[in-house]
């Protein structure tokens, strides 16, 4: 019996080793400092966004053995002294928003998600959710939910700006729309409430991910579209998340 029950355990580990290998990689991004002011009006035709590259399309997350998202999603960053400046671009026939105060479940919209471990070999991350509204929550976590982590939504990004650009018409069903865009100028001194983080310099490494959560009416199971695949349907593995270079 004893025999039996090593060779099980060796096969089910054998087994869970194969499907970690399975995993690609996580993604990884080069964001390039910029000496140009970026006005944050969600429009992203600052000349400074020009220099910057497309993250590539979002997929699902679950990774690539699932259907290719059906609307477009990528996103770019830069940084100086003060800020990491974030931009997204989502295709979306039908733009809607209802939620308008700050911190509200922000997921319950369709929305954009930003994930960031400024301090990657700590267990604790930061969370920020914005819909076409731009209508935010942020939320600071000190370790994942499956760790028995607890979301702490007194944390507030001081100094955070956001934009909303609507490509169409907001709330209007019976028009056909081609998107939103955003822009964030993420503080880099927003963690310190929380935890001491070192300003980023070039060579430094953070975690980060994006998520979209998409509603198709009708439906009540949502969709969700990421960077870097995490695998399984849980934006809190932060193993999973990419790496973001500061160049």
């Amino acid at each position: 019996m004893r025999t039996l029950t090593v060779v099980c355990l060796a096969t089910l580990l054998a087994a869970g080793a194969r499907a970690q290998e399975a995993q690609p990689a996580p993604l990884s991004y080069d964001c390039h400092r910029t000496h140009t002011p970026i006005r944050i009006d969600g429009k992203l035709d600052d000349p400074a966004w020009k220099k910057a590259k497309w993250t590539s399309d979002f997929v699902d997350i679950q990774g690539a053995a699932k259907p290719t998202p059906r609307l477009r999603t990528r996103a770019k960053m830069l940084w100086d002294d003060k800020y990491l400046y974030i931009a997204a671009e989502l295709e979306e026939p039908n733009v809607i928003g209802t939620l308008t105060k700050h911190d509200s479940v922000i997921f319950k919209d369709n929305d954009f998600e930003i994930f960031i471990k400024p301090l990657p070999e700590s267990e604790s991350y930061y969370e920020f959710e914005l819909n076409a509204l731009n209508t935010g929550w942020d939320l600071f976590l000190p370790k994942p939910y499956n760790q028995g982590g607890k979301a702490d939504s007194s944390w507030d990004i001081a100094g955070l700006k956001t934009a909303v650009a609507v490509q169409g018409t907001l709330n209007l069903p019976g028009d056909t729309d081609h998107g939103w865009t955003l822009e964030i100028a993420y503080p880099l001194d927003a963690f310190n409430s929380r935890q001491q983080v070192p300003l980023p310099k070039p060579g430094t490494v953070w975690r980060i991910n994006f998520s979209r959560v998409e509603w198709t009416p009708g439906n009540p199971k949502e969709d969700n579209w990421v960077w870097s695949p995490q695998g399984v349907i849980n934006m809190h593995v932060p193993d999973r998340w990419g790496y973001l270079h500061f160049r």
